[in-house]
């Protein structure tokens, strides 16, 4: 299956070996690790692994993260997009088996509302075309600016929990609360 959707301003579509240079300017940049462990990548041989896994859960999973781009100028913003947490070792507050939303941006991009725009289309995708019942989100508490995308875009809050010992939250959104 191949992947792209289209909004207003952004493309989004299956990652390529060519987007490593965008994924090493996200991925290592320190301001964007600061709620994901603070573990920025620090070559190119990252970018590359980090782009195979994308891969992988597209083949394996039948979806995954879209690279994102800007459409006025084509530059790489960063991801969006869905994930198959699947197994112990992608547990997530209780859960496993489950349909994770998600995006990360370029700091550049940040505040244009660029997240909240991939992400709707994002859940338009997974509700419509893939047909999944239930869609999760997480976020550490303190990144207040994915809590409130998070919100934006339809997803409610369900409660708190330990994420490597930081206080996170869990949102959710049903496909019968979507089609209201």
């Amino acid at each position: 299956m191949k992947f792209y959707l289209e909004t207003e301003r952004l493309i989004l579509r299956e990652f390529q070996d060519k987007d490593t240079d965008g994924i090493f300017e996200l991925d290592s940049n320190p301001e964007v690790h600061k709620y994901l462990g603070n573990n920025p990548i620090t070559n190119h041989k990252q970018a590359e692994d980090i782009i195979a896994f994308f891969h992988k859960q597209y083949k394996e999973n039948g979806i995954g993260r879209f690279a994102a781009f800007e459409k006025e100028s084509g530059n790489f913003i960063g991801w969006s997009g869905l994930k198959l947490n699947k197994g112990e070792k992608e547990e997530l507050n209780g859960f496993t088996n489950f349909i994770d939303i998600g995006y990360r941006l370029i700091p550049k991009y940040w505040g244009k509302g660029y997240a909240s725009e991939s992400a709707i289309a994002c859940l338009d995708f997974g509700f419509k075309q893939m047909n999944y019942d239930i869609i999760y989100g997480a976020a550490e508490t303190d990144n207040i600016g994915s809590n409130k995308i998070l919100q934006k875009i339809g997803l409610q809050y369900v409660n708190n929990f330990l994420f490597e010992g930081t206080d996170a939250k869990w949102y959710e959104l049903k496909k019968t609360d979507y089609e209201r």
